[in-house]
């Protein structure tokens, strides 16, 4: 295992230029990456160097799922950087959120799932034999699309994570409830309701609640699943500004449909469609100036 630690995250240049290669066939032929992938083929991801740099917080290796006979994700091999924003991106269908629920195993909930490879959480597997799942996702903080608050008071929401721990200390909880809201840009609107149900907050509120629960037990990576996508145009905004002061602090694995929320709010952005990565680098460069054609293609909404 401390082998294949050592060596992952010299896989994506190597990577990098094999997908090149395979590019250059698949153009001299006449058809792109998407069409030869659309056909079958086996095309290699291109990883811009920069990831080679970068602190892996977690390491995905060549990571393959099947719903029954459907494989939804092909040869995934991709590093999480620590302590940076990356998104996923890519058309309806292509397997951003299939990906993002494999990394806490919530794909595990579905009897005909199956999987090949492995993805390392700090050095240590995620779908090992002797895995405990339930202490694996208390290393994780998940947002959904649709916030879920507990039918409980908004203090009972986020100290959860502690509760189920057996945390019955009440100044640790107190201390860990403010520290949390606070994060979550919250602490100001609800600091003399603690008491009320979460229920009566609005939908933005009730997403940031959301997020407050997911990281009052620090986890190691916080994993969001489209967080905006049911919220207004005002919420969404507070959602980008409270991702953007969690940079840093927590590394953040997004899912997102949106594009223009991908480039304001992430350092990194990995391109997927059919299951495949396609390009995978800083956002700048992939919004900006990416290597490939058919990045290009669907940033500039040629297709998608």
């Amino acid at each position: 295992m401390s082998q294949q630690k050592e060596t992952s995250m010299e896989q994506p240049a190597m990577r990098a230029e094999a997908g090149g290669q395979g590019h250059a066939a698949a153009a001299g032929k006449g058809e792109s990456r998407l069409e030869a992938i659309a056909a079958g083929a086996t095309i290699e991801a291109d990883i811009h160097p920069e990831l080679r740099a970068e602190d892996a917080v977690l390491e995905i290796q060549d990571f393959n799922l099947w719903y029954g006979d459907k494989q939804a994700l092909y040869d995934i091999a991709m590093p999480v950087p620590r302590g940076k924003v990356t998104a996923l991106i890519g058309p309806s269908g292509c397997g951003k959120s299939t990906l993002l629920r494999s990394v806490n195993r919530l794909n595990d909930l579905i009897d005909s799932v199956r999987i090949e490879g492995d993805m390392l959480l700090n050095g240590d597997s995620i779908y090992g034999r002797s895995v405990d799942v339930i202490e694996l996702r208390r290393r994780m903080g998940m947002v959904f699309q649709k916030s879920n608050p507990f039918p409980m008071s908004i203090f009972e929401n986020v100290v959860y994570p502690l509760r189920i721990d057996g945390e019955g200390n009440r100044n640790v909880l107190k201390e860990v409830c403010e520290r949390s809201l606070k994060g979550s840009a919250l602490w100001e609107e609800v600091q003399d309701r603690l008491g009320d149900s979460a229920l009566g907050m609005s939908g933005g509120q009730q997403q940031r609640l959301c997020i407050a629960r997911a990281i009052a037990a620090e986890p190691e990576v916080l994993l969001m699943d489209e967080p905006c996508s049911a919220l207004d145009p005002i919420a969404t905004s507070k959602i980008e500004e409270l991702i953007t002061d969690l940079r840093g602090e927590y590394s953040i694995l997004i899912v997102t449909h949106n594009m223009q929320q991908a480039s304001r709010v992430s350092d990194y952005t990995a391109f997927m469609y059919l299951g495949r990565l396609i390009e995978y680098g800083p956002t700048a460069e992939i919004f900006t100036n990416p290597h490939l054609k058919e990045t290009e293609d669907y940033i500039t909404g040629r297709f998608g």
